[in-house]
């Protein structure tokens, strides 16, 4: 039985706002310094000398993404930042969705100014979804690699997504990729054999002196295969989150906004020298 093209279109926004989904309660565009965060007067402590900048998952924003994680790395001595990117014309709130290239010069851009504002030469970088793997663009095309110490990726779809395979759908229904690409750019460079993707990861998936953790969850629905987020490289640690707490349900929305094991394997990335065990107790530390 045919799929009709009604019913595709019924099917690809949903799709769509699966892919890097954060949450569907909408917010301010821009953290406040009440919010605990995007404070530019933080001045890194000795005991965390880089500031953290938060990279937000494909239709999420600065805040959505963060309301989790960011008071959780605060409590804990961080300066914390958070950026929006990937805006579209007409399209408030829900972000991530302009060409990921762009994004990354946004990132750059606003790496530059918590540096200036700090008064530091690194920054470290949490990203979910999306927002993990966009930085390797940064890093990559857009002089990020000497700005950057370590990159940290809540279920990011480093080498792209089929979306269970919805993603290899579209060259079926005519007019369909091309519809997309012209207004959701930033979903179809994050499909699985995307032109950003190939020129993403040729010739390697790391650059030298950056450290990179990678918190997969088996039960992502949206990163498909989950291992797709994996980098191979000789500074890399891959790990999945039920290898941390067999017990862990989270899938790819909680592993970034609420999932406090998540978030415990997070500061371990950031800061090695005084990393814990990551265990299912970590769900109250």
């Amino acid at each position: 039985m045919k799929l009709r093209w009604s019913r595709l279109c019924a099917v690809l926004p949903a799709a769509a706002l699966a892919l890097g989904l954060t949450t569907a309660t909408p917010a301010a565009a821009s953290p406040t310094v009440s919010s605990g965060w995007n404070d530019f007067s933080c001045k890194p402590s000795s005991a965390h000398p880089r500031p953290v900048v938060l990279v937000h998952g494909t239709f999420g924003n600065a805040v959505d993404n963060w309301v989790g994680l960011a008071p959780y790395l605060v409590a804990r001595g961080y300066c914390v930042f958070s950026l929006d990117y990937g805006q579209l014309p007409g399209v408030p709130v829900f972000h991530g969705l302009g060409p990921v290239d762009a994004s990354a010069q946004q990132l750059a851009d606003y790496v530059d100014r918590v540096l200036a504002a700090t008064g530091t030469d690194k920054v470290d970088l949490v990203g979910h979804s999306q927002g993990g793997m966009m930085p390797r663009v940064y890093l990559k095309f857009h002089g990020g690699a000497d700005k950057v110490h370590t990159l940290v990726g809540l279920a990011p779809d480093n080498h792209g997504t089929t979306l269970s395979g919805l993603t290899r759908l579209l060259g079926l229904f005519p007019g369909a990729k091309q519809y997309i690409d012209k207004f959701t750019p930033g979903l179809t460079d994050q499909a699985t054999g995307s032109d950003l993707l190939n020129r993403l990861n040729a010739g390697g998936d790391t650059a030298p002196g950056v450290h990179y953790t990678v918190i997969a969850t088996k039960y992502d629905e949206v990163v498909t295969p989950y291992t797709s987020g994996f980098l191979n490289g000789p500074d890399v640690h891959n790990v999945v989150l039920q290898d941390l707490c067999a017990a862990d349900l989270s899938e790819h929305v909680a592993i970034g906004t609420v999932d406090r094991i998540a978030f415990h394997e997070t500061a371990n990335a950031l800061d090695p020298a005084h990393a814990t065990p990551t265990t299912c107790a970590s769900v109250v530390s």
